[in-house]
């Protein structure tokens, strides 16, 4: 024999944290795809074309993060600004961390990046001062050059592998790359 239990109907009058936390859940997850989701493809775009060298999901899932801990503390007046703000920091965070803890050791570095004990200070300040006018130079080329120099020089890949990655030709690869050489010849000779 089956007994039949019989369920009250739910009442938010009488249980109104229970009625607060479902409509609580139900709002955010309708504010973050109407007013957050939309902003998911210029944000990658953007973040592809400020900080190419970085992994765009880890950061776009940093960021959502963030947004939904920030929403129920503060009243944001523009979704789109508030995301994009917090997406840089959480970029230049990732960059700060990687200036921090390099992946390469000390002794696989090349020999102008090692202090010496016996290298001078004037030594070092020159490398030093060489390094910012090259990055300089870099950072003042257009973000798909940029892009492409930086995936050659700092992270080794092929013109092949960057071609497949990006989904360009390896001639566009080669002759991006002799332009960004060129540009960066040119900016550095102009400060010589």
């Amino acid at each position: 024999m089956h007994t039949l239990e019989l369920v009250a109907p739910f009442d938010p009058v009488s249980e109104p944290r229970q009625f607060l936390e479902q409509t609580s859940a139900a709002e955010q997850t309708r504010w973050f795809v109407e007013e957050v989701q939309p902003h998911e493809i210029a944000l990658r775009g953007y973040l592809r074309a400020q900080f190419p060298s970085i992994d765009t999901d880890d950061v776009v899932q940093e960021s959502y993060l963030k947004l939904l801990k920030a929403k129920p503390v503060a009243k944001i007046a523009s979704v789109k600004a508030y995301l994009f703000t917090i997406a840089r920091n959480t970029a230049s965070n990732f960059f700060r961390k990687q200036k921090i803890f390099s992946p390469v050791p000390v002794s696989e570095l090349p020999d102008w990046r090692v202090l010496d004990g016996e290298q001078n200070v004037v030594a070092f300040v020159n490398t030093h001062l060489q390094d910012a006018l090259i990055a300089e130079a870099i950072a003042g080329l257009p973000a798909r050059r940029r892009e492409i120099f930086l995936l050659r020089v700092a992270d080794g890949l092929s013109h092949a592998d960057i071609a497949a990655r990006l989904c360009v030709s390896e001639s566009t690869v080669r002759t991006q790359l002799a332009r960004a050489l060129e540009k960066c010849s040119q900016f550095l000779r102009e400060r010589a």
